[in-house]
């Protein structure tokens, strides 16, 4: 049997990734909180509730096992409502709490990466009209200067706007996401705005922090169409990919947002992004639907014959990763992959889906390609957005009734990969054999 070792850049970034209203607990004052109160939102209409209760402290208990496991990085959200509750009010113990995390973190030699918008916004910016209003990303700065000028001795690196396709599209389109509605006018708008916030908060980063790495997270999704001898198909797989993977990116490098049926010019826009923040979970394929206006004429399915998750919401294509890591490499910035992860609660597909994704990142990295860092998504199970907490990511499992942390066989892969800064033969054999000879070919 062939032995090798897969090895990764010197100084590559291994973490998890977390968001506020997911493991903090207690959020009361945002839109996700009021979303939550309202039923039939949220499926089996769970509420975050404590989720993994990081605003009472478990935060350190969760990165410090983080720490032990051989993570040299971390990401996490702020959490905009806690720090500026209302538009005159500001919490300064709050923000001490991150300043901590951040501080903890930096001690530990952990590197931060933090997300400063991550899908919650303060109750009073929602009645003011969230992003639909064109205050918005002024008052976004606002907050950004506030965060950046108590985190800057401690981070360095950011991620403005996490997602802002899926905020746009989930919604604004879909309708699964506060404040619910179904309106390709006001998606464009909020799109606008959101790049507009970027290129705001981009700004007020750069003049406080000559140094730092700012960009956005993008989820990259794997398109394909569900039939290549049909040309029907062909049109929305590339309408969805433009709205989706390349509107935004594109704009923050031309000034140019195109929205495939809708065209703007924010030349304020071009060369704000100083890396690629590149989120990957699956592949969809597409097929033509007539019936399907608001999602550009198209019906997604899984790949034939991929592995699916436990609940049906994710199918484990690795090939879509290299799709995504080639989508940011034309970019010619660093990579960041800020997150990329699998709801597994039985924890049987995750081993496989952790090393072939990161066997496609090494490929990457061996082209030399400029890949920086990996986190995972995420560090411990906590409360997915509108599924509740129907669906489990983390690499530890939670007992949501006890606050009990469930370590997985996961926890001892990642481990192995953190301390090896790569991945082994011995590894595939160990955690996933089923793959080896995919992985460590014997010719």
């Amino acid at each position: 049997m062939p032995e090798a070792t897969f090895h990764f850049p010197r100084g590559f970034l291994w973490g998890t990734a977390t968001a506020a209203h997911q493991v903090e607990g207690g959020n009361t004052n945002n839109n996700w909180s009021r979303w939550e109160s309202e039923p039939g939102r949220i499926l089996h209409d769970y509420k975050a509730g404590l989720a993994c209760d990081w605003w009472g402290g478990r935060w350190r208990e969760d990165l410090q096992r983080a720490h032990d496991s051989g993570q040299n990085a971390h990401r996490f959200s702020i959490e905009w409502s806690r720090v500026q509750p209302a538009p005159d009010r500001w919490d300064d113990e709050a923000l001490d709490r991150y300043v901590e995390i951040a501080r903890w973190l930096v001690k530990q030699r952990m590197t931060p990466l933090v997300t400063l918008h991550h899908f919650s916004d303060p109750l009073w910016l929602v009645d003011m009209g969230g992003w639909e209003n064109d205050d918005t990303p002024a008052l976004f700065a606002r907050f950004v200067r506030r965060v950046v000028s108590r985190l800057k001795p401690y981070v360095n690196k950011w991620v403005t706007i996490n997602e802002p396709n899926v905020y746009v599209i989930s919604a604004y389109i879909w309708g699964d996401f506060p404040p619910g509605k179904s309106d390709l006018g006001l998606a464009a708008k909020v799109a606008v705005n959101m790049v507009r916030g970027h290129v705001a908060a981009y700004k007020v980063i750069h003049e406080l922090q000559s140094e730092a790495l700012v960009g956005i997270a993008t989820n990259y999704q794997s398109l394909k169409p569900a039939r290549p001898w049909f040309p029907l198909d062909h049109l929305p797989t590339r309408m969805i990919d433009q709205v989706v993977n390349r509107a935004i990116n594109n704009c923050l490098a031309t000034g140019k947002l195109d929205l495939s049926l809708r065209k703007f010019s924010i030349p304020e826009a071009a060369g704000t992004q100083d890396y690629i923040g590149l989120n990957y979970y699956t592949r969809s394929m597409i097929s033509f639907d007539l019936t399907k206006p608001q999602e550009l004429f198209s019906k997604r399915s899984h790949p034939q014959g991929a592995l699916v998750s436990a609940n049906g919401f994710l199918a484990n294509v690795p090939a879509g990763m290299w799709d995504g890591l080639r989508w940011a490499h034309a970019y010619k910035l660093p990579i960041y992959i800020t997150e990329n992860g699998v709801e597994d609660e039985a924890d049987t597909l995750r081993p496989r889906y952790i090393l072939e994704h990161l066997h496609q990142v090494w490929r990457a990295a061996n082209f030399n390609w400029q890949l920086k860092g990996y986190f995972h998504w995420s560090l411990v199970d906590n409360f997915e957005w509108e599924r509740g907490w129907t669906q489990r990511f983390g690499l530890w499992g939670l007992d949501v009734d006890t606050q009990q942390r469930i370590r997985r066989r996961s926890v001892d892969l990642y481990e192995e990969i953190c301390k090896e800064n790569g991945i082994s033969s011995k590894m595939v054999r160990k955690y996933a054999p089923e793959v080896f000879d995919t992985l460590f070919p014997a010719h």
